[in-house]
């Protein structure tokens, strides 16, 4: 039977011209999205969007990191989560799977673990010491979202080469790291956290961007991208009265997007 012609122009296949001997290996991906607070349809979307660029990547989706199966079977693996904690079975199995090769481009919320007390105020319980170790770092606190820049701290390394100092409205993510990390981008931040227990610590700088090594694999790490819609507070407010994008307004963060899903495609060959 002929494929059915509905008038969509889907552009040219970028693999149409390979052969069997010559066409790109098959990458297995993973991309948790889920969690709280945040406006994760507009996160997964857009992700997928970036990965559908690469024909050679076949994702499977999730809104969690319990599908113990899919995390060992993958080769590369995005997450853009908030107040998403791994079960320690899955925990072992991310561990393990870094070590052998695995490469990890997690975003944003990932490294948060959020419980907001009876006092009204948020803390940042350390709950998953070895996802956090795993992870190079834990979301502590941040500041009321407000214009700040982020700077290069590493020009010459090929995730951020050309790169320029910008500004950017988005939450700056003050984080308590755990082991040697390799920094690209950073910030200096001179505001205390709102509304979290461990606000005072939290001015200086701070890694946006950065590397952290496990065995054969490792991390990409990218606190940038806070995104919130309408109902995305619920239960604690039914509605937002604004639509938040935050640094996906800024090409460069689509930059850095694609450069982490080039770096992630580069993994040690299995």
């Amino acid at each position: 039977m002929a494929p059915l012609d509905n008038g969509v122009d889907h552009g040219p296949d970028p693999l149409a011209e390979a052969t069997e001997d010559s066409h790109p290996k098959r990458i297995d991906c993973v991309l948790i999205a889920g969690g709280l607070y945040h406006d994760i349809d507009f996160a997964r979307l857009e992700l997928l969007k970036l990965l559908g660029e690469h024909p050679e990547v076949r994702t499977r989706v999730f809104e969690d990191f319990e599908n113990l199966e899919a995390l060992r079977g993958a080769d590369i693996l995005i997450t853009y989560t908030c107040d998403v904690v791994p079960s320690l079975a899955a925990q072992e199995v991310l561990r393990d799977w870094l070590s052998e090769g695995g490469r990890w481009y997690a975003l944003h919320g990932t490294n948060s673990i959020l419980r907001l007390m009876e006092d009204g105020v948020w803390e940042a319980p350390r709950w998953a010491p070895l996802m956090m170790d795993l992870l190079g770092s834990q979301f502590i606190t941040h500041p009321p979202i407000a214009p700040y820049t982020v700077t290069v701290a590493d020009p010459s390394h090929p995730l951020v080469e050309g790169v320029e100092p910008f500004e950017t409205t988005d939450e700056l993510y003050h984080l308590e790291t755990h082991g040697d990390l390799h920094v690209l981008l950073e910030t200096e931040c001179t505001e205390e956290g709102t509304g979290f227990r461990e606000a005072a610590d939290a001015p200086g700088k701070h890694p946006v961007f950065y590397l952290k090594p496990r065995g054969k694999g490792g991390v990409l790490y990218n606190t940038l991208g806070h995104c919130r819609g309408h109902y995305d507070l619920q239960p604690m407010a039914e509605w937002w009265p604004t639509l938040d994008r935050c640094a996906w307004d800024l090409p460069v963060f689509y930059d850095l997007l694609r450069r982490g899903i080039n770096w992630l495609k580069e993994r040690p060959a299995g």
